[in-house]
């Protein structure tokens, strides 16, 4: 590798590798020489900018979580438009359909992770911690707009949809399920809190 890159671009470059071989081959295969070698270079470059791998791999984590909270920001930002089913059957979709899955297995597979990741404060299992928030926080988007009903348990709600996502999605080889199998998902969970209509007449909420 070229003296003089800059750590954010050895980083990108680490963890867009480790990515392709998590995806690729699973967390068992996610070792230093498997990302090195995917990356094209030295072994030595990864301990040179991480005390240890597992260390790599717990700032994979994060920085990958970080893409679910900005993710979370362009979704509340939706609120008031289009349907909210929709609306969440397009979030899972690109949530799930994504690396998430994939995270969450690294994670649950790798207990040295899990003790670095404690140790930094994260708490829960990351991506579906912070998934949930996401959903949450949209979810009481929509109710202050009067789209939901007023005593819609958004946190609930987004428990709901994230764990029935995350068991809805697994397991599939990167086959995603049938559009149409989401929007069934998404409108049975939030069905409890989507049964009125606008004052036009026309309904808000499912769709």
């Amino acid at each position: 590798m070229p003296t003089g890159v800059a750590l954010r671009d050895v980083r990108e470059q680490l963890f867009d590798a480790a990515e392709r071989v998590l995806l690729r081959d699973g967390p068992n295969a996610l070792t230093s020489r498997a990302v090195t070698t995917e990356a094209g270079c030295a072994k030595g470059v990864l301990h040179r900018h991480f005390a240890d791998f597992d260390a790599f791999l717990a700032e994979l984590v994060r920085d990958r979580v970080a893409r679910i909270i900005r993710q979370g920001a362009d979704l509340r930002e939706r609120a008031g438009t289009g349907t909210v089913a929709s609306n969440l059957t397009a979030a899972l979709t690109d949530l799930f359909g994504s690396l998430a899955l994939a995270v969450v297995g690294l994670v649950t597979a790798r207990d040295e992770l899990r003790a670095a990741l404690r140790r930094t404060g994260t708490a829960g299992v990351p991506v579906l911690t912070e998934a949930t928030a996401m959903v949450a926080a949209y979810l009481a988007a929509e109710r202050d707009l009067g789209r939901l009903t007023a005593d819609a348990d958004t946190d609930t709600l987004a428990l709901m949809l994230i764990g029935g996502g995350h068991l809805f999605f697994a397991g599939r080889d990167g086959t995603p399920p049938d559009p149409d199998a989401v929007r069934k998902v998404v409108t049975t969970a939030i069905a409890s809190a989507t049964r009125f209509s606008s004052p036009a007449g026309g309904a808000v909420a499912g769709g």
